[in-house]
């Protein structure tokens, strides 16, 4: 059996102070490597809260997190955060590429954060990253000088280059045309299988939806699926 390497464990989460709102309510799932998996739902409905507490860049008010073995509730703030870089990569909607930095300066990025810089050889995997996602040729130009869809593959590459367990994104394809997000769609369903990362997608996208493994359906705060 794959090894599970996301697990959620009675995930709730409120907010506000004094009147206390609560957007989940006792999440509990699996997703094991190499699985495909999107987390599909109405605006509202607690997918993106989800998707921020899996990645560790919110706490859970109550509830366990367990990515890779490692139990997040153990972790301090700084703590969570070489965890994350080390061990997740992220995808957005809004690629949030650096325009003053080059395709391939924007790729290492993640790396330099946390390493200060990039030797030889983790400059030579940038490179080939950017070459699966067929943007070799544009790894100079600046992040700025692209097509939307080449940015959105340069993100992609940027995610991988810490050779993360987790692969994180967030409407990934939200601002894409349906034919460029059916190849975005391919590529990371790609990349999922040969590196056996457990990916998790969170998507408005029917079409999206379907072509993953699994879909897990948000409702009112609770995951199905």
């Amino acid at each position: 059996m794959d090894e599970v390497l996301i697990k959620t464990v009675g995930i709730t989460k409120d907010f506000g102070q004094k009147v206390k709102t609560r957007v989940l309510f006792g999440i509990d799932l699996e997703i094991r490597a190499g699985e495909f998996t999107s987390l599909v739902g109405n605006s509202g409905s607690g997918k993106s809260t989800l998707l921020n507490i899996i990645g560790a860049l919110d706490r859970p008010t109550e509830g366990r997190i367990i990515i890779d073995g490692t139990d997040l509730n153990q972790l301090d703030d700084d703590g969570l955060a070489f965890f994350r870089n080390r061990t997740m990569g992220f995808i957005f909607q809004s690629h949030f590429l650096l325009p003053q930095f080059t395709v391939l300066e924007n790729v290492l990025i993640p790396y330099l954060i946390y390493a200060g810089k990039a030797p030889a050889d983790i400059r030579q995997r940038a490179v080939d990253l950017l070459d699966r996602v067929g943007l070799s040729h544009r790894q100079e130009n600046r992040a700025n000088a692209i097509s939307g869809g080449e940015q959105q593959r340069v993100a992609i590459a940027r995610s991988l280059i810490n050779t993360p367990r987790i692969i994180l994104a967030d409407e990934p394809t939200g601002n894409l045309d349906s034919r460029t997000s059916g190849e975005i769609v391919g590529l990371l369903r790609d990349i999922c299988r040969s590196t056996s990362a457990a990916m998790l997608i969170v998507t408005h996208d029917p079409e999206v939806a379907r072509k993953t493994d699994r879909n897990i359906r948000m409702r009112d705060g609770r995951a199905e699926g």
